[in-house]
């Protein structure tokens, strides 16, 4: 079955000099990419390394499959054909490998999300997958956000893209997540139930925020659209002074509990993907948080350092000196502060450092958010894009 793909931009280029323009960052994006691919396998590297090593490209077979459909949704976007590859093969392949690799739940959200608005119908034996786990609500209980997040975005997607098989399953994902995801705080909890629920991430905000943005618009269901700005409303409060997203919040009391790491993608991909539509509904400071956090992938950052590389690439992260290899140290102080009614905050740039790689998803998000938009050529045609 073909699908149509659909429109949620609300931004396309329309002026000749605007598309020149936007058409710096795509083609950015685009080079990175063509620098990450795997021809031996049809899909993108898990990671890029950054590091000056003679092979940097690391590949993890779970991790290119779900990489490469999220940067195959960014590329439907930027409605880009890529000289070596064809996107309707890719997708196809590599959502076949879903049901054959050790992937998260929320593999299989990107899956339907990606086939949507590519035009593309997912494979058989994925569509079966898929089903088979939203009619297994018992199996629902292990999923975190990201999961919940991607599904019920996919799920909306291909309903809105006629596929109307997807239906019966939005309701119940979407009164899922309000009965077991609300911190208390506008903010998302990242687990239903358990030790792990209250603290959450950047990732479970985007994630869980623009299920409920995608399920309002399909429905016309207020609560689910209040949801969604009440939680950008929350982030946007607690952004950083040049723009920095935390990365780990306390869902229950709405504060920060640590900020690093600061990843560029939050920054210029998924933050700008949940602030388009916070910016559609009118929640206030939208448009300026987005270009705020923006410009700190730009360089205005604490330590001035432009995170877009020449060629395509752009710089993971910052980081906390010698938390490279460990989460422990960041889960210890988190919890710390959680219990000590502490707030996370900024520490002196001597104490930070840079994770130089790149993974392709974080070229998809970027795609995703600009690739169409033409509204703000200080962005799309800034300087380090043409590099």
């Amino acid at each position: 079955m073909k699908i149509s793909p659909v429109d949620l931009t609300g931004a396309q280029p329309t002026q000749p000099e605007d598309v020149a323009r936007a058409s710096r960052l795509t083609a950015y994006a685009l080079a990175g990419l063509e620098k990450c691919w795997l021809p031996e396998h049809g899909r993108w590297s898990h990671i890029h390394h950054l590091d000056g090593r003679a092979t940097p490209n690391e590949s993890r077979p779970h991790s290119d499959v779900f990489y490469t459909l999220n940067v195959l949704l960014g590329l439907s976007r930027a409605r880009s054909r890529l000289p070596y590859a064809d996107t309707a093969e890719v997708f196809t392949r590599n959502a076949r490998e879903l049901t054959r690799l050790p992937v998260r739940d929320y593999a299989f959200g990107m899956a339907l999300w990606a086939s949507a608005e590519l035009g593309v119908a997912p494979p058989e034996e994925t569509a079966l997958a898929i089903r088979t786990l939203l009619s297994d609500e018992a199996a629902w209980r292990r999923f975190h956000a990201q999961d919940l997040g991607l599904l019920l975005t996919g799920v909306a997607a291909q309903v809105r893209a006629g596929d109307t098989q997807w239906r019966p399953f939005a309701a119940p994902l979407f009164h899922y997540l309000q009965q077991r995801f609300q911190g208390g705080s506008a903010l998302f909890c990242d687990t239903p139930a358990g030790l792990r629920r209250r603290f959450a991430s950047f990732a479970t905000q985007i994630y869980l925020a623009l299920a409920c943005y995608h399920y309002g618009e399909l429905t016309g269901e207020s609560a689910a659209t209040d949801m969604a700005s009440a939680c950008v409303a929350k982030l946007i409060a607690l952004q950083g002074p040049r723009g920095e997203w935390p990365w780990f919040y306390d869902a229950v009391s709405g504060r920060v509990l640590d900020f690093y790491e600061v990843y560029s993608v939050h920054q210029y991909g998924m933050a700008p993907a949940l602030l388009e539509w916070a910016e559609r509904k009118g929640v206030p400071g939208a448009r300026e948080a987005l270009v705020l956090g923006f410009d700190w992938a730009l360089g205005e950052n604490q330590l001035g350092r432009c995170m877009l590389q020449p060629g395509g690439l752009s710089i993971r992260s910052q980081i906390r000196k010698g938390e490279r290899d460990s989460k422990a140290p960041r889960m210890a102080r988190a919890i710390a502060n959680a219990l000590l009614g502490r707030h996370g905050g900024l520490i002196a740039p001597a104490q930070v450092e840079l994770r130089l790689e790149c993974r392709s998803y974080e070229l998809g998000w970027l795609l995703w958010s600009f690739g169409a938009r033409a509204d703000l050529p200080e962005l799309t045609g800034h300087a380090a894009f043409a590099a």
